[in-house]
């Protein structure tokens, strides 16, 4: 069940996810929850990701990930891709990113990004209204252990 404070987007998987076993491919997994943070960022923050690239020249790149596999999906399958916020630092955001089937729990990814100056190269600060937005999708530690 998604907690209150979870994004949610869902994703039917296509035959274009899988492999020849016809299970998704683990990297597109890594695919899916990038597309899973552009729709966090358009629907949940109310920020035109693409305006945040090429027009305010702002990236989210990753600086750490870890994953888990649980479970497999295959083709036809929706997955409900969550998104929540761990830990809001400077310029940090620490997220965890899940994917689930019917309930059943496929993929747990913990994730650092960092909001990034695609023209200087270098993280920077995140301003107070983004940062409010942001503070909306902040689990707490007893939820975290929910997930």
């Amino acid at each position: 069940m998604k907690a209150p404070h979870e994004f949610e987007s869902k994703k039917l998987i296509r035959f274009q996810h899988c492999d020849p076993a016809g299970i998704v491919f683990y990297p597109q997994y890594f695919v899916l929850f990038h597309e899973l943070i552009e729709d966090w960022f358009n629907d949940g923050l109310e920020v035109n990701y693409a305006d945040l690239i090429a027009v305010q020249r702002l990236g989210v790149p990753t600086v750490r990930i870890e994953c888990d596999f649980v479970a497999a999906s295959a083709i036809g399958d929706t997955l409900q891709l969550r998104l929540a916020v761990r830990k809001i630092g400077t310029s940090s955001i620490a997220l965890t990113l899940t994917a689930f089937s019917n309930n059943e729990l496929r993929v747990r990814i913990e994730q650092v990004i960092v909001l990034f100056s695609l023209e200087r190269r270098v993280p920077v600060t995140i301003i107070d209204d983004l940062r409010r937005r942001i503070e909306r999708f902040r689990i707490r530690e007893q939820a975290n252990a929910s997930l």
